[in-house]
């Protein structure tokens, strides 16, 4: 399920700015056209999506919801995630 145009979640959008040497969703999909993989940014954007809910069933189990999705979505959970990577690989 893909969020429809011009929607925002509660707690905004989940962004990232070459500032921060994060790439954009339109950027990863080039890269991976680049290596062989046909992609575009809204597929890109799905398959970061559904990593991000598959990390965050877990812990929705683990305090009681059902809603991985929700959690997913935003950007609070996301930033965290971004930060745990980069604390453990940057």
């Amino acid at each position: 399920m893909s969020m429809p145009k011009g929607h925002k979640s509660e707690f905004g959008y989940a962004t990232v700015s070459s500032d921060d040497g994060c790439l954009g969703y339109r950027e990863i999909a080039e890269i991976m056209t680049a290596q062989g993989d046909e992609m575009n940014h809204s597929t890109a954007r799905n398959n970061f999506l559904r990593a991000m809910e598959k990390l965050a069933a877990p812990i929705a189990a683990k305090y009681g919801s059902n809603d991985a999705r929700q959690i997913s979505q935003d950007p609070r959970f996301q930033s965290c995630v971004q930060q745990i990577l980069d604390d453990i690989y940057g």
